[in-house]
């Protein structure tokens, strides 16, 4: 039977959740079966993290490897919106246009974003571009997507409407196409900034000279197993903020949609 939880009874859940995890963490590593090295306890990786915002790592404060990376996840991210959302609304508007581009994208975007490396290291080598690229490729698929599916699925009711008011092609587009497939378009954007940020770090665990995953390719590489959980961590929680933010506009659409 299906019931629904109170916001208070699900705080508290969540909160024994995290609390049990950390506990059994904790327990683990100080039984000693697994060598402090590869498995320090919650409280060694919190004073690690604590350090890494003071003290450098390779060159940059976590705060500062974290920008590096939200410049190229903010670029590769924004341009795959930019190309992407137009193109799906394009291509589920005009049917020739979809008959020409479904093809070559139906190949391209099977092809995960980390098969892209080799070539981002060859055409950039450390340099922003590689990573825009990889990023690129990860967040542009949900993109079209998303945006297709909005502009193929706009009530045919809508669409009559406008043509027997004598709305133009131009009109028919800003004023019925576009507002209409807008929660399809958020939803894409939350699922595209998801796999951008995945994205970015399998990037910089390759083709980067700084940021979060370049930190933690130097960490394995110092054996301080901390200082990748620590990258881990502040992976996971800028991760949590993003997609809180784009759920957040999601939500706020569909209430003013009033649904």
């Amino acid at each position: 039977m299906d019931e629904r939880l109170s916001r208070r009874e699900f705080i508290l859940l969540t909160a024994a959740g995290l609390a049990g995890f950390f506990a059994l963490w904790t327990l683990l590593a100080a039984s000693g079966l697994v060598p402090k090295l590869f498995l320090p306890s919650p409280l060694a990786v919190a004073e690690k993290f604590a350090d890494l915002t003071q003290n450098p790592f390779v060159g940059f404060t976590l705060q500062q490897h974290l920008l590096s990376s939200f410049g190229r996840f903010g670029a590769g991210f924004v341009l795959a919106a930019v190309i992407g959302v137009p193109l799906g609304l394009a291509m589920g508007w005009f049917r020739w246009l979809d008959g020409v581009v479904s093809p070559l994208f139906d190949a391209l975007r099977f092809v995960a974003p980390i098969a892209w490396v080799p070539f981002a290291a060859l055409w950039f080598g450390t340099g922003i571009g590689g990573p825009i690229l990889i990023i690129f490729s990860g967040a542009f698929p949900p993109c079209v997507i998303n945006a297709y599916r909005g502009a193929k699925y706009v009530e045919p009711r809508f669409i009559e409407a406008a043509r027997t008011l004598g709305a133009s092609h131009w009109q028919m587009i800003t004023e019925v196409l576009l507002p209409a497939s807008v929660p399809s378009i958020v939803a894409g954007l939350r699922i595209s900034a998801g796999l951008a940020w995945q994205s970015l770090v399998g990037a910089e665990l390759i083709v980067a000279s700084s940021g979060i995953g370049y930190l933690m390719v130097k960490g394995q590489g110092s054996i301080s197993t901390a200082t990748v959980m620590s990258g881990m961590i502040a992976i996971g929680l800028v991760g949590f903020v993003i997609d809180l933010l784009l759920r957040q506009l999601e939500a706020r659409i569909h209430r003013r949609r009033g649904r």
